[in-house]
C-alpha cells in the first residue's frame, strides 16, 4: 500500500534540462492577453480538468485565492497528473503560471508544436508561484497544460493556474454572480459541546460560511458543518451564507440548536482512555487466536472483517472456523459475551484493504444499516468499525450510520480507521463523514502507516517513523472538529503488521504524552494539550501476540495511565 519511491538521480538531470529550456526566451505578455485556462482557480471542482488514477480532488483549505484549490496525491506508480486542454493561437507566446504548495510539484505544457517546457519546486510549506513560457507552432491550436507531483512524495496543492497570451478562442472562465442564500438550514445533531448543521446546495456556490449569533465561525465546501467548542445545555442561533469568486450571499433564515447536558459521542461505558485492537478472522501467518485469547489491555476488539454480499451495501460475517483451528460459532459468541462481562467491547469491522463494500445510494445505505444491525443481534457485537480503504460516500454513509444508530440505540460503539490521506482535510469524504456523525461517534483511529510522507497541521511534510508524524497529523483531526475523546493513534503491532510505518511502543507512548500532556514531543509541539485524547489502536492483536504482546504490554498501561 505504500508508494513506490524512485531515486532522485533518475530525474534530476531531466529537471535541470527542463529548467534550462524554461529560462530561455521567455517573453512578456501584452495588455490584450487573456487567461485561456478554464476553471483556473478550481472554483467549480475539477470541471475542465482530468486527474490520473482519481488522484485529484478540490479542497476549501488551503487556497491561494477564492474558495477552492486542487489537491492531488501521488500513490504507487501514479504521480497525480492533472491536465487541461487549452485553446491557443499559432505562432504565439504564452506565459504559464500556477501557485503551488505541499509536496513536490511540477507545472508544464505539451503539444506546443515547438519546445514543450516545464518547471518544478520541491516541498513548499506555503504558497509559491511557478512560472514559465512557451511558443506555439505554426499549426498549433491547442496545448495540454498539466501539474503533477512525484512518486512517494506528499500530496500537492495547486491554484490560480494561468495561460496568459492571445485569445485562443476557447473562452475563459465566465464571470460568476453572487449566489442565492442557502435554504433548508436545519440542526442534524447535537452533543454537549457541538451542534451539527445541514442545508440545501446553492447553484453556483463554491463554499459556505457558517455564522453563530452573527459571527462567522467556520467555512466549508459541502452542505453540512459541525460547530464545536459550545457550552452544554445552551441554545445557539445559526445562519449560513453561500460564497463564490463574486462574493457572499445574504444570510439564510436562522435556526436554533441546543446542546445536550451529557458528554458527546457514542461509546457506552468505555474508559476515558481506551486501546483498540483488530482481531483477525483469518490466518495470514500471525498467531491464530480465539476472542478469549485477546489480552485484557484491549478495551475494544474489532473483528476483521465483515464481507460484502451480492446485495448493494449489505454485509455478512462468516467465522473462518477451519482457518482458526476449529473455532466454532458457539465458542465465538460465548467468548464475546465473556469479554463484555469483563467490561470490554467487541465490534464488527467493515472493509479492510481489499474490502469492496459500497454504500452509494439510499437503498444501499438502508441495506448496510439493516445487515450490520442483524450481525449485532446474531453475534452480540457492540457496534461497528468503518475501515473502508477504497473510498466512501459521505452522504450515504452518514445516512447508513444514523439509521444503524437509530436501530441499535445510544450505547452503540462506532469507530473508524481511515488511512492518513483520508484525514488530511475536513473536505474529504471520510473526514466529513466523521464530522457528520460526531454525536454518535466513539473514536477515529487513523492508520499512521502504509502512507509515506504526509502534511501535518502546520503545513510541513512529515515522514513515517517519528513522534512528529503522529502528533502533527493527529493535530489535523483535533483542530478540525473532532473531540479529543474521538481521536486515537493507529499503529502496527510489529514490523510484520504493515508494509511500512511501524514504530516502537516508546514512540507511540511519547506521541500520546505529547498530545495529552505536552511532554516527550519532537520538533512539532501542539499549541495546546488534549488530556481527553482517547488512546491508541493496533493492527492486530494477532501480530501483537506473534511478537509476545510487546505492543499491548507497553502501550496498554500507558494509555490507561493518561490523565
Amino acid at each position: 500500500m505504500s508508494p513506490h519511491k524512485r531515486s532522485t538521480r533518475l530525474w534530476s538531470g531531466a529537471v535541470t534540462a527542463a529548467l534550462a529550456l524554461t529560462l530561455a526566451g521567455a517573453a512578456q505578455a501584452s495588455a490584450a492577453d487573456v487567461n485561456n485556462a478554464k476553471n483556473a482557480g478550481f472554483e467549480s471542482g475539477l470541471s475542465n480538468w482530468t486527474c490520473s488514477a482519481g488522484s485529484g480532488t478540490t479542497v476549501s483549505s488551503p487556497t491561494h485565492g477564492g474558495a477552492g484549490a486542487l489537491k492531488a496525491t501521488p500513490a504507487g506508480q501514479d504521480n497525480a497528473r492533472c491536465s487541461q486542454t487549452v485553446a491557443v493561437k499559432p505562432n504565439s507566446t504564452y506565459s504559464l503560471g500556477a501557485w503551488v504548495q505541499g509536496g513536490y510539484t511540477y507545472l508544464g505544457v505539451t503539444g506546443t508544436g515547438t519546445t514543450d517546457v516545464s518547471t518544478w519546486t520541491p516541498d513548499s510549506p506555503s504558497w509559491k508561484q511557478l512560472t514559465t513560457s512557451f511558443t506555439t507552432g505554426s499549426s498549433t491550436t491547442s496545448v495540454t497544460v498539466y501539474t503533477h507531483g512525484w512518486y512517494g512524495q506528499a500530496a500537492y496543492y495547486a491554484d490560480d493556474i494561468s495561460v496568459f497570451g492571445p485569445d485562443g478562442g476557447g473562452g475563459g472562465d465566465p464571470e460568476p454572480t453572487i449566489p442565492a442564500a442557502p435554504a433548508g438550514l436545519s440542526v442534524s445533531g447535537t452533543t454537549s459541546s457541538s451542534v451539527s448543521l445541514a442545508w440545501n446546495a446553492v447553484s453556483g456556490a463554491t463554499g459556505y460560511n457558517v455564522y453563530r449569533a452573527g459571527t462567522k465561525v467556520t467555512a466549508v465546501t459541502g452542505t453540512s458543518a459541525t460547530v464545536t467548542g459550545l457550552a452544554a445545555s445552551t441554545s445557539y442561533s445559526f445562519q449560513v451564507t453561500a460564497t463564490n469568486a463574486a462574493g457572499e450571499s445574504v444570510k439564510s433564515a436562522a435556526v436554533t440548536g441546543t446542546t445536550t447536558a451529557g458528554g458527546g459521542g457514542g461509546g457506552g461505558s468505555l474508559p476515558k482512555h481506551a486501546v483498540t485492537g483488530y482481531w483477525q478472522n483469518f490466518n495470514n501467518g500471525a498467531t491464530v487466536q480465539k476472542i478469549s485469547d485477546v489480552p485484557a489491555q484491549y478495551d475494544i476488539i474489532a473483528v476483521a472483517f465483515a464481507d460484502a454480499t451480492a446485495t448493494p451495501g449489505a454485509v455478512t460475517f462468516n467465522l473462518d472456523s477451519a482457518g482458526l483451528g476449529g473455532y466454532t460459532v458457539d465458542q465465538f459468541k460465548a467468548d464475546i459475551r465473556a469479554k463484555q462481562a469483563a467490561g470490554k467491547k467487541v465490534i464488527i469491522s467493515v472493509g479492510g484493504e481489499t474490502g469492496t463494500v459500497a454504500v452509494n445510494s439510499s437503498a444501499s445505505a438502508t441495506n448496510f444499516a439493516n445487515s450490520v444491525h442483524s450481525l449485532m443481534q446474531t453475534y452480540g457485537f457492540d457496534g461497528v468499525d468503518i475501515d473502508l480503504e477504497n473510498g466512501l460516500n459521505a452522504t450515504y454513509m452518514t445516512q447508513a450510520l444514523r439509521s444503524l444508530s437509530a436501530q441499535a440505540g445510544p450505547s452503540m460503539i462506532l469507530t473508524m480507521a481511515p488511512q492518513t490521506i483520508d484525514m488530511q482535510s475536513t473536505s474529504g469524504a471520510y473526514f466529513q463523514t466523521a464530522l457528520n456523525v460526531k454525536d454518535i461517534l466513539t473514536v477515529v483511529n487513523m492508520q499512521y502507516y502504509n502512507s509515506g510522507s504526509m502534511l501535518g497541521c502546520d503545513g510541513k511534510v512529515y515522514s513515517q517513523g517519528s513522534v512528529d508524524f503522529l502528533t502533527a497529523l493527529a493535530c489535523i483531526q483535533l483542530e478540525g472538529g473532532l473531540a479529543p475523546s474521538q481521536v486515537g493513534l493507529g499503529l502496527p503491532a510489529s514490523t510484520r503488521g504493515a508494509g511500512s510505518g511501524y514504530v516502537s511502543p516508546t514512540i507511540v507512548n511519547n506521541a500520546l504524552d505529547c498530545l495529552a500532556k505536552g511532554t516527550n514531543c519532537g520538533s512539532f509541539k501542539p499549541s495546546r494539550t488534549y488530556p481527553d485524547l482517547r488512546g491508541a489502536m493496533t493492527w492486530s492483536t494477532n501480530w501483537d501476540a506473534t511478537a509476545g504482546n510487546a505492543w499491548s504490554n507497553a502501550v496498554g498501561p500507558h494509555v490507561h495511565a493518561l490523565p
